[in-house]
């Protein structure tokens, strides 16, 4: 079983970046598909970006393409979102999710898919 635990949430102004990371113990993140989800008050939990367990191929929700990036550091068993060109409407809690099944294409993009998850870091996007 995987430990999940993501930092680097805070108030920023519009156009701004920021990077979140989280960081996996227990198991190494090489066995796992990694998903970062945003939920905002009264909205459901929502995809932004995947990565599979190979970490070949990577997703994006359509409203962070080109501003987003996912990435993983295997080494330091750390999964990264960085977020560029901030905007208001990305405002939420930001969740890391863990998938321990082996999928065949472009890694899930369901939370109900995902077995581990964070505590969730809130970021604040100021206009």
């Amino acid at each position: 079983q995987v430990h999940l635990v993501e930092s680097g949430g805070g108030l920023v102004q519009a156009g701004g970046s920021l990077r979140l990371s989280c960081a996996a113990s227990g198991r190494t993140l090489s066995n796992y598909a990694m998903g970062w989800f945003r939920q905002s008050p009264g909205k459901e939990r929502d995809i932004v970006a995947a990565i599979n367990l190979s970490g070949t191929l990577t997703y994006y929700a359509d409203s962070v393409k080109g501003r987003f990036t996912i990435s993983r550091d295997i080494a330091k068993n750390t999964v990264y979102l960085q977020m560029n060109s901030l905007k208001p409407e990305d405002t939420a809690v930001y969740y890391c999710a863990a998938d321990p099944r082996f999928r065949l294409g472009v890694p899930a993009t369901i939370s109900t898919s995902y077995d581990y998850w964070g505590q969730g870091t809130q970021v604040t996007v100021s206009s």
